[in-house]
């Protein structure tokens, strides 16, 4: 009989599910719905919502999926894991209905909230006890309904990161964990528990805060209603919960003090390990637990996020031609126009408010445009090194804070498929790029298997995580990248 493990990453524009051996660390069965990018609705200017039921729905159609292609034997699924997209706020009443749509991390609505909050319970204790502004996260978007949706503030029983959402879904039981309330800012690291004075500030009632639980553990098993409908044992237990840059951290065996992972998706983020709580004066950046975190061994991740990434790539895509350009092609187009676009800048912040831009609405823009030179080739490659130097900038707030970042270790996927994106990135940044044959939905799949305990130790998580290929920096490469980001930040003061 095998022994498998079940992973579930549920991202903002699809959702995965991945079944993996547990003793090869190979995927015996994967599916990713849907083939297009899901919905992201802005009712409102810098708003940013999803149904969660949309999730929900792609779950068990995905979990369908892959329980035909594995001929899914009874007894053979040992374990779950989630992965899912920060930040994001969902609320459930007494019967575990939805409110409302999900807030979800890209959403700006919460801003001003944040801010005000961070100026009323002052740097002196929002840096050292939260290790962040409270921002634009969710705990300011909980206050954000409390203020603006009082009639659905009043009917709510729990809120839930979107995780914790899925994992009700599949239990029907609610919980969290202090990973996901950390993500939120409602966690006081000194203190080691929720934050008295934050939830003061806002007037939250702890009671709408579930139980919590490690976020490697047997957190709670699969209803029998829900094994029925989705093909599996009831009972299976459910032993791994994590945000999405937590959790591709994890996939890529990035644990450890002084080591880094990086996305490039619908946003681009670098994330990186710390034994200490350090933090950005500026909350440029911004430090959660890490999903290895205990108190007798302290694990902290440092996150960059960048959100107009991917998306703005897609955006292109769709202006330029749709259809019938394809991302490789699109690659390829870029390639034919020499470094630098010739001095076209693009500036990507086009998807809400950017946190390295200190939740300024910078937006999107095309900087030295001269319509006698550029085409859509240009803009192609200004895409990608845009979204690179974008990046960059992040890179040099963690380096300031003490980061080492000599090496980054990433999933071949997304714009990591591009030649072009990463030859920017390693020579932009001047670090080693590390490939890997893995996503999200594997790792949760592989954190599973280490909450249950089925692996002697964590390392042993990681039996067939492959390593497709490395790249260095090349100094010639180098010093014409470096002269690209020059133009970049010229562009950016334009704009800031």
């Amino acid at each position: 009989m095998r022994n498998l493990l079940l992973g579930y990453d549920i991202g903002s524009s699809s959702v995965k599910a991945t079944i993996l051996d547990a003793d090869t660390g190979k995927v015996v069965a994967a599916e990713g719905l849907p083939k297009v990018e899901m919905p992201i609705n802005a009712p409102q200017k810098d708003w940013a919502e999803q149904d969660p039921e949309m999730w929900w729905e792609y779950i068990v159609a995905c979990t369908k999926a892959i329980v035909s292609k594995a001929d899914l034997k009874s007894g053979e699924l040992k374990a779950i894991g989630i992965s899912y997209q920060m930040h994001g706020l969902v609320l459930v009443d007494k019967e575990q209905q939805v409110l409302r749509p999900a807030i979800i991390w890209c959403d700006s609505r919460a801003v001003g909230i944040g801010n005000q909050a961070f100026e009323k319970l002052g740097a002196s204790y929002c840096l050292p006890h939260l290790l962040n502004s409270p921002g634009n996260f969710t705990a300011s978007k909980l206050r954000w309904v409390k203020e603006n949706e009082p009639q659905i503030y009043e009917k709510i029983h729990k809120f839930m990161l979107p995780g914790d959402y899925i994992a009700m879904r599949l239990s029907g039981e609610i919980l969290t964990s202090e990973t996901g309330l950390s993500e939120g800012i409602f966690w006081d690291y000194k203190r080691r528990t929720v934050s008295k004075e934050l939830l003061e500030a806002y007037d939250i009632d702890t009671a709408l805060i579930p139980n919590t639980v490690a976020s490697f553990s047997v957190q709670s098993k699969v209803s029998p209603e829900v094994a029925s409908l989705l093909g599996i044992d009831a009972g299976v237990p459910i032993c791994y919960r994590a945000g999405d840059q937590p959790n591709n951290a994890l996939s890529l065996n990035v644990l450890q003090e002084g080591e880094l992972a990086t996305t490039a998706g619908t946003s681009g983020t670098v994330y990186g390990v710390s034994k200490k709580p350090i933090y950005d004066p500026k909350s440029r950046v911004n430090t959660f637990i890490h999903v290895n975190h205990q108190q007798s061994n302290p694990s902290y991740g440092v996150l960059l996020c960048v959100n107009g990434t991917g998306i703005l790539n897609s955006w292109v895509r769709r202006i330029l031609g749709s259809e019938q350009l394809t991302y490789p092609k699109m690659n390829q187009l870029a390639s034919e126009v020499g470094i630098g676009a010739d001095g076209l800048a693009f500036i990507p912040f086009g998807n809400g408010v950017e946190r390295i831009m200190e939740n300024k609405p910078v937006g999107a823009s095309l900087q030295n445009l001269n319509l006698l030179k550029h085409d859509h080739k240009h803009i192609l490659r200004a895409t990608q090194e845009g979204i690179v130097a974008a990046l960059t900038y992040g890179f040099d707030i963690m380096k300031d804070m003490g980061l080492n970042l000599n090496t980054v270790k990433a999933g071949h996927a997304n714009m990591f498929l591009s030649p072009l994106f990463r030859e920017a990135f390693v020579n932009m940044n001047q670090v080693a790029l590390e490939l890997y044959d893995t996503d999200g939905s594997q790792g949760a799949a592989r954190g599973a298997g280490i909450g249950l305990g089925y692996y002697g130790s964590q390392a042993d998580a990681f039996v067939g995580l492959e390593k497709i290929t490395s790249l260095e920096p090349e100094q010639s490469l180098a010093e014409a990248y470096q002269g690209v980001y020059a133009t970049w930040l010229t562009a950016l003061e334009k704009v800031k």
